[in-house]
């Protein structure tokens, strides 16, 4: 069984110019066959592959998460199958004080909206955050994707 372990952030302004420094990020659209708390079953179209995840129910910041590659003609063809919205954004991916860093650039109906994550090893691993990171907001269920998702429009 797989475990994710992680954090999430909101951004200041700085954060623009880490991007501007960025290499292109890869597009993603993605959308939910089942978004309940307990179980989530995402599919994710990433550049030009596909993904079915499958996760549980948050335990803190940890819970169990099987991810599968898939033809991306299933991924296309999967997603009209979703709830009602699907999210786009931009993914950056960076490596920073021996960490992977993944920038979110939402589009669509979360535009302007940038979060950060990190996927970490150990929930209790100490980080030093970057002067970008304005607050920590893993626990906030209004930031969680499969809340985006339903929330289309909603300012947060």
């Amino acid at each position: 069984m797989g475990i994710e372990i992680e954090r999430k952030y909101t951004v200041n302004e700085k954060v623009s110019d880490l991007i501007k420094q960025l290499p292109v990020g890869e597009e993603i659209c993605q959308g939910y066959l089942n978004s309940t708390p307990e179980r989530t079953v995402r599919v994710r179209i990433k550049g030009q592959k596909a993904y079915l995840t499958v996760k549980g129910k948050n335990q803190g910041i940890a819970r169990a998460e099987f991810e599968y590659e898939i033809p991306i003609e299933d991924g296309r063809n999967l997603l009209p199958l979703c709830e009602p919205f699907c999210i786009e954004k931009i993914r950056y991916t960076f490596s920073l004080d021996n960490l992977i860093w993944e920038l979110d650039v939402f589009q669509g109906a979360h535009k302007g909206l940038i979060i950060a994550e990190l996927e970490l090893d150990d929930a209790d691993r100490d980080i030093k955050l970057p002067d970008w990171i304005e607050k920590e907001v893993s626990d906030d269920p209004r930031y969680y994707n499969s809340n985006l998702a339903k929330t289309a429009g909603l300012k947060i």
